[in-house]
């Protein structure tokens, strides 16, 4: 069963659960209890196996039939590599690549079985409506989500972007994503008033109702959608057992997880990993100069009232991390009441402190750091230099902080750095690393095949011509004219 972080909705089923996306009163769903794993069991299985392991202890409403159709996309073709998450030796960590699905991003590992559970969960509690999947992104859900529902029956998926706040590639690939279920707008704002304006559709009676007219219910294919959310534990276990089986590690040794961080969904499914029985150390959080994050773990304050930066790593220009409330939820002991009280003061002050015993919770789980765009450039330059790998932006992040962390303590604990994105979705600021000239506004469509012909390295299939695909129009509005927008798309059937 699921239940909410803030304590106001009635127990609900994964089924339930996931078909509603998160709790419509305000809240997101977890487990009511963790399952626990030996990860010695999941020894010998394949990806595929893995996955239908982990998901069948979250989702025992499901039929079963469904979990083994689901988890055969890790192995149809639909990921560049037989391994679907290789673990990489760089330097003297282990590189997590996440990004070679469709869309060469880390979403596609949970984003390409997420139709298969939605279906399933509508189906399962009985509701005959179509679904409309709402999504704010900050660059790469986007994508990921509109290509996984893609005239998927039954389901229609608007995707909401930050104007100006997304890679030319990113943006590129969400509206030229085609299928005639798929909607996308450009918001004028930055992601958090993206994902504020979307959040509080779902607690809009108005417009629900307007919208049952048309027979269609709102879902989400964002992280705060815990069958979005769950399969992303999955490549946690996975990346220990490479790592035991490798000989990178003792069996029963523990390792340190490293994540660049946005909207926190990717490093709470560590955490969950971790809860689970998975033998880890330290979760670092790795966030760029929109360092919120890093700033609660130093004082306990959680303060999104501070200037927000356009960087080279858009997909983590966040500065309200919607899956932190789950975290947050769990190291207060599961108290729903203070949850309730803190995202109230979040939504009416911009801010909120946690009390002491939640903090050393924290940050007895997880450490924070941060990294400065000339230090992400420096990273990516350095790797390339000594190792002969390429670094996203993101990715940098990550390699950056856990550099910083392991000079400063000494940990000689091996690491896996997760890596969410093909270096080519990001290809102008990586090149322009690798010149030592980060000021260069480089064409995005050159930048592409000038790394690969610099590098060596291959263009991800699905970025090949994108630049000579047909693009659908793409609406723009302001947070405020968001129900307006879905009012009239979809009360007049008018697809973008």
């Amino acid at each position: 069963m699921y239940i909410s972080t803030r304590g106001n909705i009635e127990k609900q089923t994964a089924a339930q659960a996931i078909a509603l996306g998160m709790v419509p009163q305000g809240g997101l769903f977890v487990p009511e209890t963790i399952p626990h794993v030996d990860w010695q069991e999941l020894k010998g299985k394949n990806y595929a196996g893995l996955a239908l392991k982990i998901m069948n202890l979250f989702l025992d409403d499901l039929p079963p039939e469904v979990l083994d159709e689901a988890v055969k996309v890790y192995g149809d073709g639909r990921f560049d590599t037989t391994n679907p998450v290789p673990l990489t030796d760089v330097g003297n960590c282990g590189i997590l690549e996440l990004w070679h699905g469709p869309t060469a991003a880390f979403k596609d590992m949970a984003l390409q079985v997420l139709p298969y559970l939605l279906a399933s969960s509508i189906k399962t509690i009985g509701l005959q409506s179509e679904v409309l999947i709402l999504t704010a992104t900050s660059g790469d859900t986007g994508k990921a989500a509109l290509e996984g529902f893609k005239d998927v029956p039954g389901t229609k998926i608007a995707v909401f972007y930050p104007d100006g706040g997304v890679s030319p590639v990113q943006e590129r690939q969400m509206i030229t994503t085609g299928g005639s279920n798929t909607y996308v707008a450009a918001v004028k704002g930055n992601f958090d008033e993206c994902q504020t304006a979307v959040k509080n559709i779902f607690s809009s009676p108005v417009l629900k109702q307007k919208l049952a007219q048309k027979n269609l219910v709102f879902s989400s294919a964002n992280s705060i959608n815990w069958g979005r959310l769950m399969p992303q534990i999955v490549y946690y276990f996975w990346a220990y057992l490479q790592a035991a089986e490798g000989g990178k590690i003792k069996p029963g040794e523990q390792i340190n997880i490293v994540v660049p961080t946005g909207n926190f969904g990717n490093i709470l499914a560590a955490y969950y990993a971790k809860r689970m029985g998975l033998p880890l150390a330290y979760l670092i959080c790795a966030s760029n100069k929109n360092n919120v994050l890093t700033d609660f773990f130093r004082n306990g304050v959680y303060d999104s009232k501070r200037p927000f930066f356009l960087t080279s790593s858009p997909s983590m220009d966040i500065l309200i991390s919607s899956n932190f409330e789950r975290f947050l939820y769990e190291m207060s002991g599961r108290d729903d009441e203070k949850i309730r009280s803190w995202f109230a003061d979040l939504t009416t002050k911009g801010k909120f402190e946690a009390d002491g015993q939640t903090l050393q919770e924290c940050r007895h789980n997880m450490i924070a750091g941060w990294a400065s765009e000339e230090g992400v450039a420096e990273t990516i330059r350095q790797v390339y230099e000594e190792f002969d790998y390429l670094l996203d932006p993101h990715t940098a992040v990550g390699m950056k902080v856990y550099a910083d962390y392991r000079k400063k303590n000494g940990d000689e604990t091996y690491t896996v750095v997760t890596s969410t994105a093909s270096p080519f979705k990001f290809a102008h600021h990586v090149l322009n690393a690798l010149n030592g000239d980060t000021g260069n506004e480089s064409d995005p469509w050159e930048a592409l095949y000038s790394l690969s012909e610099r590098t060596g390295w291959e263009i991800p299939i699905g970025l090949k011509s994108l630049s000579q695909k047909a693009a659908q129009r793409v609406t723009r509005c302001n947070p405020d004219e968001i129900n307006e927008y879905l009012i009239r798309e979809f009360s007049l059937g008018t697809c973008i």
